[in-house]
């Protein structure tokens, strides 16, 4: 049988601010096969939504804390190989935004530990623990000033319905 090759679609959320004075980024500590890891408050995307409203409801889960997507900051490609039978190729779409009220009585997803407000050289100084190699690409773009108006996606009607 021949299978058509798909990647996993996914979504991050790039969430940056100011704490005396040095800007932190929000990551999330989570179990995974690979130990415990860093990561961007993130997931896939799910059937009926846009890509938009998975990232605000992947920071939910994830955080605790609402987000509002403003901005596009990169889409990215990884593949990851670890041992016989997972090969996967995930496709990122990384925004950056409004991080909204948090909600203390929320329990956070399944596997996250905690939340972490981490410096871009903290972030940098710990790449064994990245769970994605595409966390620092995304932070970094960001710190680059990288954005892209989310008008540059369209869901069509036709994914809801």
């Amino acid at each position: 049988m021949n299978m058509r090759w798909k990647p996993n679609v996914t979504v991050a959320a790039v969430i940056e601010r100011q704490q005396d004075g040095v800007s932190r980024f929000l990551l999330v500590e989570e179990h995974t096969p690979q130990g415990l890891m860093l990561n961007n408050p993130a997931g896939h995307l799910d059937a009926g939504e846009s890509m938009v409203a998975a990232c605000a409801r992947e920071v939910l889960e994830e955080t605790a804390h609402e987000f509002r997507p403003t901005a596009l900051v990169g889409i990215y490609m990884a593949r990851v190989r670890r041992g016989a039978g997972h090969d996967v190729t995930y496709l990122r779409f990384a925004f950056c935004g409004d991080l909204g009220r948090f909600d203390p009585a929320r329990r956070l997803d399944h596997g996250i530990v905690r939340t972490l407000w981490l410096t871009a050289d903290e972030i940098r100084a710990n790449t064994q623990r990245h769970r994605s190699p595409m966390l620092l690409r995304g932070i970094d773009d960001y710190l680059r000033m990288q954005r892209y108006p989310l008008d540059l996606l369209h869901t069509d009607s036709s994914v809801s319905g």
